[in-house]
């Protein structure tokens, strides 16, 4: 704090070297002022504000592409939405008109059990005196659920021997197991995987439910079971690798995982779960890998000899791979985006400001894009140079003019920065149609992660956190596939063993297969 003297001097020059100090004491602590004011707006509105960008325009169709894995939101019920339709309709003047949900058809594919329903015998008998004979019939169905059935199979081995000699017996083969001289069966194996990597369900959840059945199975060993799964399955995420490798777009994220028993380091240290997600659109591919670090040789391990556009945010661990031949890195606008969601949520209720004026021209940006979802690339291409390059050239004036006029302080200098530092690699999506113009692609392919995480919250080991990573990997390629896991799975485990060359693993790849029953 400055306290001006008790009497001004007489100089002029000293007096007004003074007032600026003064001034320029107070213009700082305005500064700082606004940009703490702006700081507890964000908090209050991530606490206690709606967790969907969708909340700040609801006139925009194409906002749930901006939200962060982290940022999950509940959609609303169907109800909800048609009672809000009928308020809207009764404040325009309009009778509200009754509506219905309309019920979704059970799948075909469920096997069906039929239970006829006959009238009572005294009222089969006309007034008449005839009897009444059936003309039809009413059809309504029903979900019915039988709770899961464990079952013990028994490998019985026939022993054969002469009677006429004293030859060596012998015994039948047993079909190869996946994990030798264990209590699980592929179905076991299957179930533990899905439960666990899709569903989201802890061991120590999954152990209370074979519990309820009269199976003691403890969680070590459950987690045994599912490492050593992890370990079989390696020869497919090798070849799922090399398909990545091939994609002209790899899109790349991560996010924090805890570890608690990693070597030379506190158990409170923050991990990381490193996903890349690419392919042809037939075959996509989704991998997961953990790393203790966040530093720029992780990626240049995972993409080493990879070729083509790298989609990631703005992160500087991705500088070294970008600067590798052959690589262009992109931009993403959500990232661009969500900064001026956040300089807009900090302006005077009821206002419009510079904010607004750039999520106007993103938000035409989206918009473009959704009408373009079912084109080619060429028509895609075009389409960009003729719409979309148009409204870059008005952001770009906007930012050139607006760059200089904001502090770097505030919100809305943040998110006008970030968007002036990454502008040759956000524009970039224009070069080609099959380029993207986001990276929400994995953004969506590590939210299964986290939300499992809000449920087992850590890993014990560093094995532990790398066959959690291989599994993910496999269960997210085979969703992304159109695979329903455990059938997948345990369409795998069952075939795994006896698989000896490439030709055999490529077999079971989640694009080449089409499950079956249990051998």
């Amino acid at each position: 704090m400055t306290f001006m003297p008790d009497t001004l001097p007489d100089d002029p020059l000293l007096l007004k070297q003074l007032l600026l100090s003064a001034n320029e004491q107070m213009s700082a602590k305005d500064a700082r002022i606004e940009q703490l004011q702006e700081q507890v707006a964000l908090l209050r509105q991530r606490l206690f504000g709606p967790k969907s960008e969708r909340s700040i325009d609801p006139d925009s169709p194409q906002l749930a592409m901006f939200n962060e894995a982290e940022q999950l939101a509940e959609e609303p019920a169907p109800a909800v939405e048609a009672e809000a339709q009928e308020i809207a309709e009764v404040e325009e003047g309009v009778a509200p008109i009754k509506r219905r949900g309309k019920r979704q058809p059970l799948p075909a594919e469920l096997p069906r059990v039929e239970v006829v329903h006959e009238l009572p015998e005294h009222e089969l008998s006309c007034a008449c005196g005839c009897r009444k004979q059936a003309i039809g019939e009413e059809v309504s169905e029903q979900l019915d659920i039988v709770p899961m059935q464990i079952r013990v199979i028994r490998h019985i081995r026939k022993v054969y021997a002469c009677r006429g000699c004293e030859t060596a017996p012998a015994t039948a083969d047993k079909p190869a197991q996946l994990i030798e001289k264990s209590l699980a069966s592929p179905g076991v194996l299957a179930m533990l995987l899905t439960t666990q990597y899709v569903d989201g369900l802890p061991l120590h959840r999954f152990e209370k439910v074979l519990a309820r059945h009269g199976v003691e199975i403890p969680r070590q060993t459950l987690a045994r079971w599912a490492i050593r799964c992890a370990g079989q399955l390696q020869p497919l995420l090798n070849l799922m690798r090399d398909r990545l490798l091939e994609s002209p777009v790899i899109h790349c994220d991560e996010t924090r995982v805890q570890v608690l028993k990693e070597p030379d380091r506190d158990p409170s240290s923050q991990s990381w779960m490193w996903v890349q997600t690419g392919g042809p659109p037939e075959q996509p591919v989704v991998l997961f890998d953990y790393s203790p670090s966040r530093a720029q040789a992780v990626p240049l391990r995972l993409l080493a000899g990879y070729r083509g556009y790298l989609m990631t945010d703005d992160y500087a661990g991705y500088n070294a791979l970008a600067a590798q031949p052959g690589i262009e890195r992109q931009g993403c606008w959500a990232h661009a985006r969500r900064k001026f969601v956040e300089a807009q949520q900090v302006q005077p209720k009821g206002k419009t400001g510079r904010a607004d004026q750039a999520l106007a021209w993103i938000n035409r940006l989206y918009a473009i894009e959704c009408e373009l979802r079912q084109a080619g690339d060429a028509e895609r291409l075009e389409a960009r140079r003729q719409h979309s390059l148009p409204v870059l050239a008005q952001l770009k004036s906007w930012l050139d003019k607006t760059l200089s006029q904001v502090t770097t302080q505030t919100a809305l200098g943040k998110a006008v920065n970030y968007l002036a530092g990454n502008w040759s690699r956000l524009i970039r999506y224009t070069e080609a149609g099959y380029l993207p113009i986001d990276n929400n692609r994995a953004e969506r392919a590590i939210r299964p992660f986290v939300i499992g995480r809000k449920n087992w919250l850590f890993s014990d080991t560093p094995r532990g956190a790398t066959a959690s990573a291989q599994l993910y990997s496999l269960v997210e390629t085979a969703r992304a596939n159109g695979q329903e896991p455990y059938a997948w799975l345990r369409h795998v485990l069952e075939r795994l063993p006896a698989a000896q060359g490439v030709e055999d693993y490529e077999a079971l790849l989640p694009w080449n297969c089409t499950p079956k029953g249990p051998l």
